[in-house]
């Protein structure tokens, strides 16, 4: 992986919840005509737990094709599953992928030694060609590759030389950095704190892997690239800008119950679809177990998108102009909000 803003695209889904290839296609050639660097496809954001093996191949292949010679198409191959992994690898080298995104394997909690020695070593022996991206987010896990045992993979694999960090721990990605080469890639998954760990002279952050950029790509991309040729304050008046766009990520509102009042947490890409329904992209709801969002939550997305398009419409403007929608008309009239939320 190059430096740049990557895109972990959405994967659009009919009313029905079939896969929608037409509108992957549309996404895939929105992403290219804003600058993005690359597209993740079948990460969290692409509901890849809730897609079949089948369909998982699939859109791996769809990606793969659409970016040929125009950016980068990172798969997701990663699973709790060393055999299952090596078969998704095996299906990205196949279709053309340019690297794989392999998460820590989750729920059955392994060390951070054992996720070295029995997941990352035997696939990154068994494809030396094949880019290998560990993704460290051990709040969806439950485990996490160690930063020294991340150096190690580095250090043994000339095919492990990036790593998708989401752990959240500024501490963490100062430690992977001070124990990987400085020519490491360091990739932030936190659209929130990507400028931060760019510009943070301990991490030295080179891009990020971006849930965001489903809907501003041109900026985010902007953003990227003006922070690592050294224009800090282009890149901070962009990222001032998309500001309301990236509390989107992770929602909570507070909701009341017969019982008493409790917190409904919306995780990505739960906020992220609803915003692609309301503004008429290719989206579709998510799958179950993911459902919807509270009125409460949607209020929020909304009231974020209306304060971007009225202080910087300019964020929205390729997304208007290549769905030909009209972002004024589709955040103010309910009609675009109806049976997208329930009740508590």
């Amino acid at each position: 992986m190059k430096t740049g803003c990557y895109t972990a695209i959405a994967t659009p889904f009919t009313a029905t919840g079939e896969l929608d290839t037409d509108g992957l296609d549309r996404l895939i050639r929105f992403q290219i005509k804003n600058n993005i660097t690359g597209i993740i496809v079948a990460g969290t954001t692409g509901e890849s737990p809730t897609l079949q093996w089948e369909e998982h191949n699939q859109v791996v292949a769809a990606v793969a094709a659409g970016t040929k010679g125009k950016c980068l198409c990172i798969a997701g191959a990663g699973s709790n599953n060393t055999k299952e992994a090596f078969e998704a690898v095996s299906h990205a080298v196949s279709a053309g992928a340019d690297g794989v995104l392999l998460v820590d394997p989750y729920y059955n909690g392994p060390s951070s030694l054992e996720i070295r020695r029995e997941y990352y070593e035997p696939v990154a022996r068994a494809f030396p060609d094949m880019e290998i991206v560990p993704y460290i987010i051990p709040g969806r896990t439950g485990a996490q590759l160690l930063p020294e045992d991340l150096a190690m993979l580095n250090r043994e694999y000339k095919n492990i030389v990036s790593v998708k960090e989401a752990t959240g721990s500024i501490e963490n990605m100062r430690r992977t950095r001070a124990c990987c080469k400085d020519d490491f890639r360091i990739f932030s998954g936190d659209d929130g704190i990507l400028l931060q760990i760019m510009a943070d002279p301990e991490i030295k952050a080179c891009g990020g892997i971006s849930v965001i950029s489903n809907i501003a790509p041109k900026a985010m991309a902007e953003m990227v690239r003006l922070q690592a040729q050294g224009d800090s304050k282009g890149a901070q008046e962009l990222n001032r800008a998309l500001q309301p766009l990236l509390g989107l990520v992770t929602v909570i509102t507070e909701e009341k119950t017969p019982y008493g009042m409790v917190k409904c947490r919306a995780r990505n890409p739960l906020a992220l679809k609803t915003l692609m329904q309301i503004l008429g992209l290719p989206s579709g709801p998510c799958r179950p177990p993911v459902g919807k969002m509270t009125e409460k939550g949607i209020d929020v997305v909304v009231a974020a998108a209306k304060k971007v398009q009225k202080e910087n419409p300019e964020i929205f403007d390729p997304l208007a102009r290549f769905f030909e929608v009209d972002v004024d008309e589709r955040l103010e009239n309910p009609k675009f909000r109806e049976n997208l939320w329930y009740n508590y």
